[in-house]
């Protein structure tokens, strides 16, 4: 059973800094993403890399975070930085296999707030 752990998330000031981390169970997937649902609204994609290293970002995340991942390690983290009240949200780490098939965590809490 693929189990996906996240951490990292918490309360920080506006312009502050927050280091997200998840940890996969089992062996390399292919897409490994991180999404967010605000208070109110849809999920979102916010970054995404692909097994050969494509990189996509949300635009409004652009240039302030920063996904890697490590296949040895069977991580993937995200760097976010210069935070804004409105990067709030619950982030959700995301694996997809060479099959389709998608597995989420359970969610890590991001407060950003004066």
């Amino acid at each position: 059973q693929v189990h996906l752990e996240e951490s990292g998330g918490g309360s920080v000031q506006p312009g502050g800094s927050l280091n997200l981390s998840c940890v996969l169970s089992t062996s390399v997937f292919d897409v490994m993403a991180w999404y967010r649902q605000a208070p109110g609204k849809q999920r979102e994609l916010v970054a995404s890399i692909s097994n050969y290293g494509t990189i996509k970002y949300e635009d409004s995340v652009k240039g302030r975070f920063v996904i890697s991942r490590d296949n040895s390690k069977k991580t993937v983290d995200l760097q976010m930085n210069s935070l804004k009240p409105e990067d709030t949200a619950v982030y959700y780490c995301s694996a997809n296999n060479f099959v389709g098939m998608q597995y989420w965590g359970i969610g890590t809490l991001v407060n950003v707030s004066s």
